[in-house]
């Protein structure tokens, strides 16, 4: 992995890896439902879109419910959507001391080292990233987004265990899913942008940069994404020490790349929603080649969704996400 993103840095052309795995489960005639819930179907997305498109690096899905329901949080699971954590699982402080760290037989995390292992087997022309949640991202799910908030102020010890608990049990699965053969895993830690910088750095980045030292090395890289990030919290992103960042829409891409580290990758940022979802092939064409014209002092920038993109995206509008990507690096 080290020298695949040396590579993409070096190399005159812009590479592409947007994060989809959706648009897969359709192509399939799946649904949400079984693809999060089967290893196989959820491969079996992977793989088709690899197959349809040259992105860099396949991507399995940005589920932000998974290390929840491992933990014991009730979840809501639709066949048209991505699912949701239905309830509180800590409702109070004392409950947070009592929290045991699961094991890896919990919930659905077989399905999804399945899902990581088939797809590794099955890809062997690129990088596959699997996907797992940010620290402070699942203590939310767990505690309450707005709950945490108040906690990180009024009893910051009591977060520290939370969020001790929470790295333990991620930690533990990235070691799990690279022994699967994913080449790397895209950490998703959004709430980590409702915070500021200096909370970010001691409530998110120092948990990140742990599983970072214990799992990243010349082989298995981490990316690093927080689509909360509006510009004010990148310089904590970039201190967890991750192969790469990925940003998004909410951010300039031209000035949070101003904050990564010259070797390490920065990923973003078309609108998952109004452009890839909502929007027409003409107006991503048009928001990809503005993007990158901006972007084309920066050789690390790698082109990409701003986040996951959602179930029903048009794959008339990832065709011409790839379509203006060719153009611009023919021209």
């Amino acid at each position: 992995m080290k020298q695949w993103m040396a590579d993409v840095i070096q190399q005159r052309q812009v590479a592409a890896v947007p994060v989809m795995t959706h648009p897969g489960i359709e192509l399939n005639g799946c649904t949400v439902h079984q693809a999060v819930s089967d290893g196989r179907v959820h491969a079996n997305a992977v793989v088709a879109l690899a197959r349809r498109y040259p992105s860099a690096a396949a991507c399995t899905i940005m589920d932000l419910t998974t290390e929840a329901e491992a933990f014991g949080a009730q979840i809501a699971f639709s066949d048209i959507a991505v699912p949701a954590v239905a309830s509180r699982l800590l409702p109070d402080v004392e409950s947070i001391y009592r929290l045991q760290v699961p094991s890896l037989s919990a919930g659905r995390i077989p399905a999804y080292l399945k899902a990581n292992l088939l797809a590794a087997e099955a890809i062997t022309d690129r990088p596959v990233l699997a996907g797992c949640i940010g620290p402070f991202s699942l203590a939310g799910r767990l505690y309450d987004m707005s709950e945490i908030m108040v906690l990180i102020y009024e009893h910051p010890e009591a977060a520290h265990t939370l969020l001790q608990k929470c790295t333990d049990f991620i930690e533990k699965y990235c070691l799990a899913l690279k022994q699967t053969g994913a080449n790397g895993v895209v950490m998703a830690e959004p709430a980590a942008g409702l915070m500021s910088d200096d909370d970010c750095m001691q409530f998110s980045s120092q948990y990140v940069r742990r599983v970072v030292e214990r799992v990243q090395d010349d082989h298995f890289a981490v990316v690093l994404h927080n689509c909360g990030n509006t510009g004010h919290c990148t310089h904590a992103m970039a201190a967890t020490g991750a192969a790469a960042y990925h940003f998004g829409n909410k951010c300039r891409m031209e000035e949070v790349i101003r904050d990564v580290p010259p070797t390490a990758l920065a990923m973003g940022n078309i609108d998952p929603v109004s452009i890839f979802k909502d929007g027409i092939p003409s107006l991503m064409r048009q928001t990809v080649t503005d993007l990158l014209d901006k972007m084309r002092p920066y050789p690390n920038f790698v082109l990409s969704s701003g986040c996951d993109t959602p179930p029903h995206t048009p794959l008339h509008n990832i065709d011409a996400f790839f379509e203006a990507l060719a153009d611009y690096n023919k021209s």
